[in-house]
């Protein structure tokens, strides 16, 4: 006995800590739109689609010039530089070629302003590659694209689970209502000597199950709220509440096969089309490159003037023959990261097509089983009725009717789970057709 009025005494501790919580109406579009504006995957999948971006645009050197800027200043005896940087001032004179000043010249300064601008004009592994992190930028695009179909079908879930939760609690709060009123009425007929003190021990554990039951169910309906603060990134400790009823919502079914339109599976032949760009561009390294340069020197000897200016222009053709065979490694590398990218997209279509099988036949099931669990409720709502009326007349046993009334409660659980089923099924065909 102690242990049941421990029990009584934890559930109704519980409901009270319960009722304190906020208690915050809730519909779906107001959670679609949270999710959409606060959701931390999504916004990581931003982020990612930056990065491949910002990776894209680092590849339009392979067109652009590199353009520097530098001023040297410097102070030097060295024979050889004094000499050089008197020429590059245009202040050489006669003087300056006695054997005795070419030797041992004097401390001489030297401030150097120089441009130089270096313009790719053949490069042909560096265009392959800004192939591939083009293709890779546009997988990541339709990689978001698919993050947030995902997210719009958890939120499909997630107030699924919430409403299922709450109507749990309505069948315990009513079971349990019918619990304690067949408790009162037995412990009447047990004073009046109708009942033994076994049957009403027997009511006394029926409604310490409900109890516990709904005590389970309203932690549900916590967990579920919890879910969906998570998805919206809501820290404080609310109890969401929706605003509409768990219903059978009835949409026609999709036949035929998984759509390569699909942003996930565009994405995942962007993703090989990017390997097979750096496999060519691995094999384009083979190839001489071709490359403009020039510059536009200032000289002086103070610093920041320039009295004496030159300028150097040309182009540049280099071949890097062998690399001691890590050219073949990497090309080689390349090749197989491709070829594996190929086997992966249709393992991904594969499996995308048999989820969608799995998904066809769990909808027929749910569909049946819907049916099904409808007349078992409503057989085992006519039986409570019934044994009810009976008990109250003294004309039923007590076992008989908490059965039966057991068996109602169970019946209105599994029939609302299976609406869950349903219409999870119907979201998840949704989910796996979008194109």
């Amino acid at each position: 006995m102690k242990k049941g009025y421990l029990l009584v005494l934890s559930f109704f501790l519980f409901t009270i800590l319960l009722q304190a919580q906020q208690i915050t109406p809730i519909e779906k579009a107001e959670v679609l739109t949270k999710v959409m504006e606060e959701n931390r995957s999504i916004k990581i999948s931003q982020q990612e689609y930056k990065e491949a971006q910002a990776d894209y645009r680092q590849t339009n050197a392979v067109f652009l010039p590199n353009i520097t800027a530098s001023h040297t200043a410097m102070a030097t005896t060295n024979p050889l530089m004094a000499f050089g940087s008197k020429l590059n001032q245009e202040i050489l004179t006669s003087s300056d070629f006695d054997p005795e000043s070419l030797n041992d010249p004097s401390q001489i300064e030297n401030y150097a302003t120089k441009f130089e601008i270096l313009q790719p004009l053949v490069n042909m592994d560096g265009v392959f590659q800004r192939k591939a992190a083009k293709f890779k930028m546009n997988a990541m695009a339709l990689q978001t694209e698919r993050k947030t179909d995902y997210l719009v079908f958890e939120v499909d879930k997630a107030y699924m689970q919430l409403q299922l939760a709450y109507k749990a609690v309505d069948v315990l709060e009513t079971a349990l209502k019918a619990a304690l009123a067949n408790k009162k009425l037995a412990d009447n007929s047990f004073k009046q000597g109708y009942l033994q003190r076994a049957d009403v021990l027997s009511v006394e554990v029926r409604v310490t199950e409900v109890q516990n039951q709904l005590q389970s169910a309203k932690s549900n309906v916590q967990n579920a709220s919890n879910y969906i603060s998570f998805l919206i990134h809501d820290n404080s400790d609310v109890v969401f509440q929706p605003t509409d009823s768990l219903t059978v919502n009835i949409t026609p079914l999709t036949d035929g096969k998984i759509s390569e339109s699909r942003a996930d599976i565009q994405a995942m032949q962007l993703s090989t089309d990017a390997y097979q760009n750096m496999y060519k561009a691995d094999k384009m390294s083979f190839l001489p490159r071709l490359n403009a340069f020039g510059s536009y020197e200032l000289y002086d000897d103070q610093i920041f003037h320039a009295d004496a200016s030159g300028y150097m222009f040309g182009a540049q053709l280099s071949w890097d023959v062998f690399q001691g065979s890590k050219r073949f490694g990497k090309s080689q590398k390349s090749k197989a990261e491709f070829e594996k990218s190929k086997f992966q997209y249709e393992q991904y279509v594969s499996q995308s097509q048999l989820e969608f099988n799995k998904a066809q036949r769990m909808l027929l099931d749910a569909e049946s089983k819907l049916k099904l669990t409808s007349l078992a409720l409503e057989q085992s709502k006519e039986s409570l009725r019934i044994r009810t009326n009976r008990f109250s007349e003294g004309l039923e046993k007590t076992s008989d009717l908490l059965l039966a009334d057991t068996q109602y409660a169970k019946k209105q659980l599994e029939y609302y789970q299976t609406i869950f089923e349903y219409n999870y099924a119907q979201a998840y065909l949704q989910f796996l057709t979008k194109d």
